[in-house]
């Protein structure tokens, strides 16, 4: 059965089911929800229905559809499920898209795509991740195919900050909401993956932020870069901010993860002098504030060096 792998989603799966069964599925829908909670993968499921046909049974194609390729960029292995988001395909827009999806990639990836009917299905599924990262111009650019696409061609914009896309974006999708997952649902698959289960209650719902809890190497680079960051406040100059800044995760995920658990460590601090010293108690929380300061700037889609940098700056001065 269709969409049977997602969990703790029903009504998201099921306002699909409908869409498909009734055979009135929109031309542009717009998966919004926490991080990790099974957009992509419901995304993925709809695809194999769109492009294969809700009652075909073609496992071959199914599975080329979910098997992603090895090299870069790290794409669905079937043409006529393409992926978007900021940075996928470096080596076709090059290295512009440091702060989010470019018009480059707009017009390379999609528009010169999305006017040719699929190559070998029944439907042309665009999935664009992180969509609320399109920049003004990427946004712009696709507006017009978004509205008036090919009868065969679909789009699934994912999203976990959806008030950050345009009005026009918005007015052009169909919401499908997803929401946090229940602790039980995250634990099950904490359990599936080899790991503690009792991670889940400190995921928010998020499967993704479980898995990324429980990995040890990021436990160590979250720890790594928290020491990192001390040193470079109690540093004589701002060498290691920059180095800092130079060394930090790639993945936005990873570097969300190694600031809240730097405000965390900040937060213990606090409890730790709030009785017996409580000016140094007051400076640790200062910090803390600095650091949600960052993360804030972070979602924003500030430059990532740049949030470090100036985040060590506002820390040595506190």
């Amino acid at each position: 059965m269709a969409f049977e792998n997602i969990l703790g989603q029903e009504p998201a799966v099921q306002t699909l089911r409908h869409a498909l069964e009734s055979g009135r599925v929109h031309h542009a829908y717009r998966f919004e929800g926490p991080e990790g909670v099974g957009k992509e993968l419901c995304a993925l499921e709809f695809a194999k229905e769109l492009v294969c046909g809700f009652e075909v049974p073609a496992e071959v194609t199914r599975r080329r559809i979910e098997t992603f390729a090895d090299e870069e960029p790290r794409v669905p292995q079937h043409p006529d499920v393409v992926f978007v988001q900021r940075g996928l395909y470096g080596k076709l827009v090059g290295s512009g898209e440091a702060t989010g999806i470019s018009v480059e990639q707009i017009r390379r990836v999609v528009l010169t795509r999305a006017g040719y009917p699929p190559h070998e299905g029944r439907a042309l599924v665009f999935i664009v991740r992180d969509a609320d990262e399109l920049t003004l111009s990427a946004a712009n650019a696709l507006l017009k195919t978004l509205e008036e696409p090919s009868a065969s061609t679909h789009f699934i914009l994912l999203t976990s900050r959806p008030r950050r896309l345009l009005d026009t974006i918005l007015s052009r999708t169909l919401a499908v909401r997803f929401g946090p997952l229940p602790d039980a649902i995250v634990a099950e698959i904490l359990t599936r993956n080899g790991s503690d289960p009792g991670i889940a209650a400190l995921a928010g719902g998020s499967a993704a932020r479980a898995l990324r809890l429980a990995d040890e190497q990021l436990v160590q680079s979250r720890q790594r870069f928290v020491e990192q960051t001390l040193d470079a406040v109690a540093a004589p100059d701002l060498v290691p901010a920059l180095a800092l800044a130079e060394s930090r995760p790639p993945d936005r995920s990873e570097l969300r993860d190694c600031l809240e658990y730097l405000a965390s460590r900040f937060v213990d601090e606090v409890r730790r002098y709030v009785a017996v010293a409580p000016q140094r108690a007051r400076r640790e929380a200062a910090c803390h504030q600095v650091v949600m300061n960052a993360l804030a700037d972070l979602e924003r889609n500030a430059q990532p060096a740049l949030v470090i940098e100036t985040m060590v700056l506002r820390l040595r001065a506190t």
